[in-house]
C-alpha cells in the first residue's frame, strides 16, 4: 500500500530510455500501469499474457527477453522490481510513477488524473478497512483465551464433581455441557485462522 501511495503522489520522473508509443518499453510500462490501476502487481508472465498472449508467456526465450527489457527499464527508473513473496515465484513489477519524462524529453502519462483520483480513493478506503480490522486479531486472541479458560474451568469442575463421594448432577451436567460446547467452538475458531 505504501508503494502505491508513493506512485500516486509522485510527479514526473526522468527516465533514461525512450517511451514512444509502439515500442516495447512503452507497451510494457502501459501494461504495468493498467495492472496497478487494478491494484495488482504483475509478474513477467502476467504482463506477457496481457500484452503478447498466452503462447508467448510459455516461451522461455521470449520471457527472458522481456525480463531483460524490464531490467533496463528498472535501471532507467521507470519500473521497480518488487520483492518476491516466496522464493520460487517470479519477480513482480510496479511503475515508479504514472508520469515520466523520457530520454527525448517527451512527457508520457500512463494514467489520467481521474484514474489516479479513483485509485487514491480506493486505496484510502482499503487503508481505512485495514485500520478497522486491526482490532480483529485482538478479538481473535480474546476469543481463544476465553474459550481456553472456559474449557479449563469446566474440566476442573467436572474433576471436582467426580472426586466427591456423591456426584452432584447440578454441577457435573452443566460443566460437561460447557466443556463440550467450548471445545467445539475452540476448534471452529482455530480452524478459521
Amino acid at each position: 500500500m505504501r508503494f502505491l501511495q508513493e506512485v500516486l503522489s509522485s510527479d514526473y520522473k526522468a527516465g533514461n530510455i525512450r517511451l514512444r508509443e509502439g515500442e516495447h518499453q512503452y507497451i510494457l510500462a502501459k501494461s504495468i500501469a493498467s495492472f496497478l490501476l487494478e491494484l495488482y502487481f504483475p509478474d513477467v508472465k502476467d504482463i506477457i499474457k496481457r500484452v503478447f498472449g498466452e503462447e508467448n508467456a510459455n516461451d522461455v526465450r521470449f520471457v527472458r527477453k522481456v525480463q531483460t527489457i524490464l531490467k533496463k527499464m528498472e535501471k532507467s527508473n521507470i519500473v521497480k522490481i518488487l520483492p518476491k513473496r516466496k522464493p520460487w515465484e517470479l519477480q513482480r513489477y510496479g511503475l515508479s510513477s504514472f508520469r515520466f519524462q523520457d530520454a527525448d524529453k517527451n512527457l508520457v502519462v500512463f494514467a489520467t488524473d481521474h484514474e489516479v483520483k479513483q485509485m487514491q480513493y480506493l486505496l484510502q478506503s482499503i487503508l481505512n478497512k485495514q485500520d478497522k480490522s486491526v482490532t480483529g486479531p485482538i478479538n481473535f486472541d480474546v476469543k481463544i483465551s476465553l474459550l481456553v479458560f472456559l474449557v479449563g474451568a469446566s474440566y476442573v469442575a467436572i474433576l471436582w464433581a467426580l472426586t466427591q463421594q456423591i456426584i452432584n448432577p447440578m454441577v457435573f451436567v452443566p460443566a460437561f455441557f460447557i466443556a463440550v460446547m467450548c471445545s467445539l467452538l475452540l476448534g471452529k475458531v482455530l480452524s478459521q485462522k
